[in-house]
């Protein structure tokens, strides 16, 4: 029987005319059918209902569905049976079979099984892990300004009353979690936040448990808070779907709220809408103009493409009468042009609520207002109005956008599990409570991070590097620099002696013929030069043991970060050495720059440097002694220069880097002699454990997730 001809079933119960007497047996196959139409799509099947059944006694919605309780499901089960004509006597024999017609042996509920709700199950998993405080899940956010009927649209798709009034009613986040079951009439809520959970038995308790979650968040009053609230609803009558419901977006502070609420409140939305794996539903009502939407502007600014938005148009009916055509070009997307498009639907309004209109029959009220519209009945046709539409095009897009989000989660969650793993490595385990064990806990410390320090100093540390560079090639530049800066001072030295030489000689020449130079002024100019050269080779071994000293401390906060009294400790083991190691490094240049003074060079050495300063240039004999004397300075001044070139980067090396290193190792260890202060090394800061736990519950729910992921396929 296809879903028309049950329809005209239907109509004949509503006109009362009889319809088909197949028998017993073909009635029942009808029951079969609408009990497959509703639980295919999982939506009040009221409108096809016979009318003595769509209007039976309520005193809430169906969506509690519970047919050993007449008060809870809405529809007397003895006004089912009679509606259809069926014996008193048979009810007991045909209702399991009833019943046990479900949706899963139809194609379209194969496709829910298969690709729907694993799809769906995996966020709401990974959600559950906690994962989503480490990354963007793929979500439903639902963003509209006040009053612009978003929580009429909350309650015609998951069946249950959200909190209504003035002002801001929706205080925190509302994480909505749909979950469709296919055994017949069942319900079932959970709400959860902070510590607290509570499982609930019907829909009557969600307003007040919603309200009593933000007042525990919030607190009383109007203040907001970025803390998640949980409600999970399991029933026949949802779509597989996962929202969250954030604040209406407010402009004006009044009464008691904050001046600045309404920047409050975009911050908290845009913690949400910014993340590119969430797509934005956007609810506008049809009577306001567009353009000036608080919540469609914050859409455009986070996603201008519109390639994640999609637009809600509610309130249909309050648009004056002429302008439904500006309606309709905005759902045909000819106003505001998103990819995804928008939809219209018409929802329960106060007044409604006030005349106790039932959620279902304000969904057979949306159908039959949209068939009967000159203008909004062909969007019904294409399936862009009605919640029954929205519900199905909802659950496609969400699904959709996890598949296509899925390999960029799988790296994610990747790379977050080993940078927390590394990070779990700095924290590394907690500190033993036995003397004996915290000596060798202690010494294992001291001596990792020593070892850390020597494979620095001998260019062989691992890959950890400071500031993008290793320590060894820091210093290798810094000697390098120096010599540069003897290679310059070799060139600055020829050219002053081109000058200098000229006006000693016309100063000073006695009567030695031309081509004699004399001894004592070229020692006197070679010690005078090479006094020059002290500061800057102290200023260079200060440059490398400041590197040094700095390079040293980061590895001690690195192996001692948990414990910052031993962190301390190494600190001020570090600081005094460093300066020890420095007065001695100086104390050997100063006397190597003495050494210098003494102007002393193997033969063959100097004659080596000799001609090749000379080269095979020739001068006038009239200046061959100022030229002779030039020659000689700057033959011995590059052997100087030479020399110093490797000394003072040796001296350095020997003190700065090599002693260091070692007597830092025995320094450190003798910290174990002082037996009243190993709990007071030990002894952990105040938020280390936490960060450590946390760390290890980061990990332990990235693994989990990962795992679920790679399940999954």
């Amino acid at each position: 029987m296809t879903t028309n001809s049950v329809r005209k079933k239907v109509k004949h119960h509503r006109t009362g005319k009889p319809y088909s007497s197949g028998g017993i047996q073909d009635e029942f196959q009808e029951v079969k059918e609408i009990t497959y139409l509703a639980q295919a799509n999982p939506l009040p099947m009221e409108p096809f209902l016979p009318a003595e059944v769509a209007n039976g006694p309520r005193d809430i919605p169906v969506h509690n569905g519970d047919f050993t309780n007449p008060t809870k499901t809405g529809l007397q089960k003895d006004v089912w049976m009679a509606a259809f004509g069926v014996p008193a006597a048979q009810q007991a024999q045909k209702e399991q079979s009833i019943i046990s017609v479900k949706a899963m042996d139809t194609p379209l509920s194969i496709h829910y099984e298969q690709e729907v709700r694993p799809c769906i199950d995996l966020i709401d998993s990974l959600r559950g892990f906690g994962v989503d405080k480490d990354l963007g899940l793929p979500a439903i956010a639902v963003i509209g300004d006040q009053s612009s009927g978003k929580s009429s649209v909350l309650e015609a798709l998951s069946g249950v009353a959200f909190p209504r009034g003035s002002g801001i009613v929706t205080r925190c986040p509302l994480e909505l979690k749909l979950k469709n079951v296919k055994k017949a009439n069942v319900w079932k809520g959970k709400i959860s936040y902070k510590d607290y959970s509570k499982n609930l038995s019907s829909a009557a308790e969600v307003e007040q448990e919603i309200l009593k979650a933000q007042n525990s968040i919030a607190g009383q009053g109007v203040g907001i808070s970025h803390e998640l609230i949980s409600l999970e609803v399991e029933s026949t009558n949802v779509p597989d779907l996962t929202l969250i419901d954030l604040p209406g977006i407010a402009r004006v502070a009044v009464g008691n709220q904050p001046q600045d609420i309404g920047e409050q409140i975009k911050r908290l939305i845009n913690s949400f809408i910014l993340q590119k794996e969430t797509i934005n539903l956007v609810v506008v009502p049809c009577n306001v103009d567009i353009a000036t939407t608080e919540a469609l502007k914050m859409a455009q600014e986070v996603d201008p493409s519109g390639d994640r938005t999609l637009g809600i148009l509610t309130k249909p009916d309050l648009v004056d009468k002429g302008t439904e055509k500006n309606v309709v070009d905005i759902v045909q997307n000819l106003t505001v042009e998103l990819a995804k498009g928008y939809m219209i639907v018409k929802c329960r309004d106060q007044n409604d609520i006030n005349e106790n209109i039932s959620l279902v029959d304000a969904i057979a009220n949306e159908k039959a207002f949209f068939e009967g519209h000159e203008h909004y009945g062909p969007l019904l046709e294409d399936g862009k109005a009605g919640i029954s539409n929205l519900a199905v095009r909802l659950t496609k897009e969400i699904v959709n956008h996890i598949k296509k989000s899925l390999p960029q989660l799988r790296n994610e969650i990747e790379t977050k599990l080993n940078q927390s793993l590394q990070s779990l490595k700095k924290y590394g385990i907690a500190a033993p409570t036995s003397y004996s064990e915290q000596i060798t806990f202690l010494i294992e410390k001291i001596n990792n991070f020593c070892s850390h320090i020597k494979s620095l100093t001998m260019g062989e540390e691992p890959q950890e590097k400071v500031d993008g560079e290793r320590y060894i090639t820091i210093v290798r530049n810094e000697f390098c620099d120096w010599n540069s800066f003897l290679n310059g001072r070799v060139s600055k030295f020829e050219n002053h002696m081109q000058h200098i030489v000229p006006q000693y000689e016309s100063s000073y020449r006695g009567r030695e013929l031309p081509g004699f130079v004399n001894y004592s002024t070229f020692e006197s100019f070679i010690k005078k030069e090479v006094s020059t050269l002290k500061d800057p080779a102290i200023t260079k071994l200060k440059t490398i043991t400041e590197i040094t000293r700095d390079i040293f401390m980061v590895v001690a906060e690195q192996h001692f970060s948990a414990f910052s009294n031993l962190s301390k400790a190494a600190k001020v083991i570090i600081a005094n050495m460093s300066h020890k190691q420095e007065t001695e490094a100086e104390m050997l240049l100063r006397a190597q720059i003495k050494v210098e003074s003494v102007v002393y060079c193997q033969d063959g050495l100097y004659n080596n440097s000799l001609f090749e300063t000379k080269g095979n240039s020739s001068e006038p004999l009239a200046f061959g002694s100022i030229q002779e004397l030039s020659d000689h300075l700057h033959a011995y001044y590059k052997i100087v220069s030479h020399r110093l070139a490797n000394q003072i980067p040796m001296v350095i090396r020997c003190y700065i880097l090599n002693e260091f290193a070692d007597k830092l190792r025995i320094e450190m260890l003798q910290l174990i002699q002082d037996k009243d202060r190993i709990n007071v090394y030990l002894m952990e800061d105040e938020d280390t454990q936490r960060k450590r736990d946390d760390l290890k519950f980061k990990i332990q729910r990235l693994r989990k997730a990962q795992k679920t992921l790679l399940e999954f396929g």
